[in-house]
Parts: structure tokens; C-alpha cells; sequence
């Protein structure tokens, strides 16, 4: 009987090569590994916001240090990432200079990191110097250098409330100083933060400052990141649209109003005598056209407006 019959090796491998390219054929999607540790990602339109935000603070940061210090400071923001409080703080220097920031009125503290390549040079332009250091310092900060420091992070604390003043209140205020990243326990080692990286530059010295934000704070500030945005674009479009008029309003445009007829041949208007007569074939009830710069714009009629003669549109011509 055909049930009895036995399957060769051959026969079972081409069936199993089969399924194997039917099931590779048919779309669907496949498992992907996930860690459990890894920190909760916050949307990419909030990272872009941010983004935006700090731009604002890099800018208005390089005018008040150029201020401060009495030398041209660029700073340019790198990046802004989410990263574990352990990835940001493995990314830092040993030693350097960390300060831990409160957040009025939200419980929680943000980190602010100077790299010492920056902390030395701007500590030498306070003490008179000029800022160029033939050694490269990487001792820690003393207590006097930081208290020296204190006015430099006023000034950046100042221009960082300045810049989240357009999403909400956030009062920063210095908690606490240190300078190896691993003792510094403000946040558990998986908790996420926002990362952001800025390269300020004097002169010829630059060097890395970096700001890591909560990002569970970073979420509850959502819906007012949502509604500042949206109502910067209303603004925005709104002040476009006033810039362009008052651009446009002193300009000089040429108006025609004219009886469109017929058309005449140069010798035939070389033969006009006196007492001729030409027929413009132009009903009284036909309106007439208005061009704008020699488009055609309106239509309507001419009319008498005091001792003056006028036109009044009876019609807006829309094609292009």
C-alpha cells in the first residue's frame, strides 16, 4: 500500500528545506533580544526638543562667559543623548569637577560636569593669567579653586534657568561638589538621564561640559514640553507672517484697469484721420479687468468716487 511506504533520508530533508524557505518567505516579525536593564527611551520629538532648548543655552552661555571673562567664548552644543547614570559617568574624566544640582520645585538632582581642561585655564583668567597652560592640570579642584569657581557657576546656572524658563520654572541651586564620577550616588546606576554635551572654547583652549538631566523628570515635563513647542510654532508663524507684510507694505506695485476689444494693425492706425470713428465692440455690461504687475487680478467696473474716477472689484480672480 502507498501508506506503508518508507521515506528516504532525501525525501524527508528536501520536505524540512521546503517549510525552512516557506517560513522565510512569510513576512512577520522576529523576536528581538531585549535587556531588561536597559533605561526607559523617552520620545525622539522630546529629545529634539530639548535639543532646541539648549542651543538657546549654549548661545546665550557664550555671550555671558565672553562678558564674564573679558575674552570671546564659543560654546557649541555636541550632542543630546540617553544614556544610564552609570554609561554618563563612565564617559567622564577622573578627577574633575561635578556638581550636583537641585530642581525646584521636582524632587530629584541633575549633575553639571566641567572637564578640567576647562576648570584650570578659566581659574588661571580669574587669577589674571591668560588662560594658556603649557601642562595639562588633571589634580583635583581645591576648596579655594572652587570657591573661586562659585561665580563661573552662577553665571551658568543663571543662563540654564534662563533656557528652561520657556518650558517650566526649574530653580537649580548647587547641592554638592566631587570630583570622582564613581562616588558621586545621586541616581542608581540603571535610572536614565538625558546627556548633554557642550564644547566651550577660549581662545585656543576648549574643553567638555556636560549636564545630565533625570529623565523621569524629563517625562513629567511631557505635556508642558508638548504645549510650549506648539505654541512657539503658532507664535513663530504668527511673527512671520507680520515680518513678511511689513517687508512687502512699502513696495510699489502697477495697476491697470483696461476694455479689452479688439486689436488694430499699425497701417490701419497710420490711416486715421480726423472725424474717423473706431468701434471698440466693448458692451457697457461687461466688466472689466484690473492686472496687478500685468496679471490678471480683479474684475468689476468703473465707477465715480467724489470728483475721482474709481474701480469697484466685483470679482477676485484666483488663477495663477
Amino acid at each position: 500500500m502507498a501508506g506503508d511506504r518508507v521515506l528516504s533520508q532525501e525525501e524527508i530533508d528536501s520536505v524540512f528545506k521546503k517549510m525552512r524557505e516557506a517560513s522565510a518567505d512569510t513576512p512577520g516579525q522576529k523576536a528581538q533580544p531585549y535587556d531588561f536593564r536597559r533605561p526607559d527611551r523617552i520620545a525622539k520629538d522630546q529629545l529634539r526638543a530639548i535639543h532646541l532648548l539648549h542651543e538657546n543655552f549654549a548661545r546665550s552661555l557664550a555671550a555671558s562667559l565672553s562678558a564674564y571673562l573679558r575674552a570671546y567664548v564659543a560654546v557649541n552644543l555636541i550632542s543630546v543623548e540617553q544614556l544610564s547614570f552609570l554609561e554618563f559617568t563612565q564617559c567622564l574624566p577622573s578627577p574633575t569637577s561635578m556638581i550636583a544640582l537641585g530642581m525646584k520645585p521636582y524632587d530629584g538632582n541633575a549633575v553639571l560636569e566641567i572637564n578640567p581642561t576647562l576648570v584650570f585655564p578659566i581659574l588661571e583668567m580669574l587669577l589674571g593669567g591668560s588662560g594658556k597652560m603649557a601642562i595639562r592640570m588633571t589634580r583635583e579642584v581645591t576648596e579655594i579653586e572652587q570657591s573661586i569657581l562659585d561665580g563661573l557657576l552662577r553665571i551658568v546656572l543663571h543662563d540654564l534657568r534662563s533656557a528652561w524658563q520657556a518650558v517650566t520654572a526649574l530653580e537649580f541651586s548647587i547641592e554638592s561638589h566631587e570630583t570622582e564620577p564613581q562616588l558621586l550616588q545621586i541616581l542608581a546606576p540603571n535610572e536614565a538621564v538625558v546627556a548633554i554635551s557642550l564644547e566651550v572654547r577660549i581662545g585656543d583652549t576648549a574643553g567638555m561640559m556636560n549636564i545630565g538631566i533625570p529623565s523621569i523628570i524629563v517625562k513629567m515635563l511631557r505635556q508642558k514640553f508638548d504645549q510650549q513647542w506648539s505654541v512657539r510654532k503658532t507664535k513663530a508663524t504668527e511673527e512671520e507672517h507680520s515680518r513678511v507684510l511689513r517687508l512687502i507694505r512699502p513696495a510699489l506695485i502697477h495697476l491697470d484697469a483696461r476694455l479689452q476689444g479688439p486689436t488694430l494693425s499699425v497701417s490701419t492706425l497710420l490711416d486715421l484721420r480726423e472725424g474717423d470713428v473706431l468701434e471698440f465692440d466693448y458692451p457697457v455690461s461687461r466688466p472689466v479687468d484690473v492686472t496687478v504687475n500685468g496679471k490678471l487680478k480683479y474684475r468689476g467696473e468703473v465707477v465715480t468716487s467724489g470728483r475721482k474716477r474709481a474701480f469697484e472689484v466685483h470679482e477676485f480672480i484666483t488663477e495663477p
